[in-house]
């Protein structure tokens, strides 16, 4: 397996360039759009980009700003050498979304948009077409991962509903632990498993009738516990051997794939205090789910959240770097194999995997991976960057709470947080991101492009919660970035009904005397505001492009080398990269920095 294209040296020159070019652009990184009116951002940009961006129609914007093609671009004006450099290094510096092997959405749903051609129906029955498509790819990289390292076990971390887990488990013949801290979905996971043992029970006595050879299979063993990221993997460990939460339920034994343990015993030990859990589940929409607040063009909520101190000041424009390359396919780095399933005197070895594991979890999987000897291989996708903590802010609006009092308590001592993880970032001149910058990240910047092409009037939701910001801030001045939330087919209403529907949630009475003078004025401007919005939508991906660096440059500093692969079709789900690594022979886990 080929290593990744990026040397170390390599690695940490990017991440300069990326803090370098991000502190120039933080003005467009950390703005709110629904401040668009109230904080004038449109005369925040250079009165030269604003000359030629002002008149700009939806599938220009598409074009010139988002699209990655340089082909057939015909500009409306001459642009100036500013804003195409903006453009072009924004675009080199971001890691490629695309994966060289294709296998993408279209192909898979071509038959049937709902039903992926490439999944058994049995794996398909309660699961969306997203979620069918990553998990038929992320599984098919575990089990490759396992092979590379003889491990017949998986962690399956956030697993939620089970739907990974049931394909790892009944589909690949994985022996899977899965971990959720949201019981109701636990529930949700046991009931889908004896749904498929059902079915599978019918299969069974078919390939009986016809003398066919049966192969037993294992079920997934499900935990309910809440990873916290301040302890050790030691207690790691003993969460996992825990025996709390729902298990499968007892059911034939099915031919769905090779004889493998029933279940990946790990370590016994004490228990870990349960309580009142809140979700951390791989069940993720296109764009992620945050807390209240004001809509966001991308469609989903951006609560209010603390702003990142200004950087330092960087050169006076910005330097085209070579871009950066991801491998070309879901492969993992190569290395050594590990012993074929060998018993530790403490417990057996096994790959650990997080689909979408939200915020911390997925940087507390990679310390795991690190510090804990048993932990052979990792497949890490993440999602809800805004929800990671940081020295600045170590607890953001919507991160995952302790269960209790004490754990909350210890979750706020400075010790590790979830950016930056690497020593190497940490170190750089304005390495901070905000708040605001990291929630961008999560966007669907490939469904905001859609949506440009086409001229879809759910943009005109941008410039209504604008408008309405505007006077909401006349009323009560306190109120800044109030969490109005989602109004239901906004863009098929009129602003007024629209106003009308938002008001009350801010404590406003809905007939509110509006100047209609003032909004037909700013209604006007709804093209700028999507402008806009698309200058710092193109910073996303480098956004994210550097938090996901982060976590490769701090494995490389523990001695393992790691790829990452943009498995999934952007365009089904936006958080596309899977974060890839194994340990070499010999690698026997670190101390957990105090």
């Amino acid at each position: 397996m080929e290593r990744s294209s990026l040397s170390a040296e390599q690695q940490r020159d990017l991440a300069t360039r990326i803090t370098t070019f991000l502190s120039m652009y933080s003005h467009l990184s950390d703005s709110y759009i629904i401040e668009f009116f109230t904080e004038d951002l449109w005369s925040s940009l250079p009165s030269s980009w604003r000359a030629v961006l002002r008149d700009l129609k939806y599938p220009q914007i598409a074009d010139l700003l988002l699209g990655a093609s340089h082909a057939d671009r015909r500009y409306p004006s001459v642009w100036p050498l500013s804003l195409l450099a903006f453009r072009a290094t924004a675009q080199a510096l971001a890691f490629p979304r695309e994966s060289r092997e294709g296998g993408g959405g279209a192909e898979e749903f071509q038959n049937n948009e709902s039903q992926s051609s490439l999944l058994r129906h049995i794996f398909r029955k309660h699961v969306k077409p997203k979620k069918q498509h990553e998990i038929r790819k992320l599984g098919a990289l575990v089990k490759e991962l396992c092979d590379q390292t003889d491990c017949s076990r998986v962690v399956d971390v956030g697993s939620g509903q089970g739907h990974l887990t049931r394909f790892l488990s009944f589909g690949l013949g994985l022996s899977v632990t899965a971990i959720e801290v949201d019981r109701a979905l636990l529930a949700m996971a046991t009931k889908f498993d004896g749904e498929l043992l059902g079915v599978l029970e019918k299969e069974r006595e078919k390939q009986k009738e016809s003398g066919s050879s049966l192969l037993p299979v294992s079920q997934p063993r499900h935990v309910a516990g809440w990873v916290n990221p301040k302890a050790s993997w030691e207690s790691f460990i003993e969460q996992l051997s825990g025996a709390e939460g729902p298990q499968t339920p007892s059911g034939p034994q099915t031919p769905s794939g090779p004889q493998t343990p029933s279940g990946p015993q790990t370590p016994s030990g004490p228990q870990t205090p349960s309580g009142p859990q809140t979700p951390s589940g791989p069940q993720t929409p296109s764009g992620p789910q945050t807390p209240s607040g004001p809509q966001t063009p991308s469609g989903h909520q951006t609560p209010s959240g603390p702003q990142t101190p200004s950087g330092p000041q960087t050169p006076s424009g910005p330097q085209t770097p070579s871009g950066p390359q991801t491998p070309s396919g879901p492969q993992t780095p190569s290395g050594p194999q590990t012993p074929s399933g060998p018993q530790t005197p403490s417990g057996p070895y096994f790959v650990l995997t997080g689909l979408h594991a939200c915020g911390d979890l997925s940087s507390t999987l990679l310390r795991h991976f690190i510090s804990c000897p048993h932990v052979r291989g990792i497949t890490s996708v993440a999602c809800c960057y805004m929800k990671i903590s940081t020295r600045e802010h170590p607890s953001p609006p919507g991160r995952i709470a302790a269960p209790h009092p004490r754990l909350q308590e210890a979750m706020l001592q400075p010790s590790e947080f979830g950016y930056p993880m690497s020593s190497w970032v940490g170190g750089l001149p304005g390495h901070q991101l905000s708040y605001k910058a990291r929630e961008a990240a999560c966007h669907a910047l490939e469904d905001y492009r859609q949506r440009l092409w086409e001229e879809s009037q759910l943009l005109r939701t941008h410039c209504y919660r604008a408008t309405l910001e505007t006077f909401i801030r006349e009323q009560r001045p306190e109120l800044r970035r109030a969490g109005v939330q989602t109004v239901k087919k906004a863009h098929l209403l009129t602003f007024t009904e629209y106003a009308r529907l938002g008001l009350p949630r801010v404590g406003l009475p809905p007939d509110l005397p509006l100047d209609g003078g003032r909004v037909e004025a700013m209604l006007e401007q709804q093209g700028r505001v999507v402008v806009f919005f698309s200058l710092a939508l193109l910073l996303a991906p480098v956004v994210e492009t550097l938090v996901l660096l982060d976590r490769i440059i701090y494995l490389q500093e523990n001695g393992v080398d790691s790829q990452l692969v943009p498995l999934f079709d952007p365009n089904l789900s936006p958080r596309n990269f899977v974060l890839v690594a194994l340990k070499a022979r010999g690698h026997g886990g670190a101390k957990r920095k105090s």
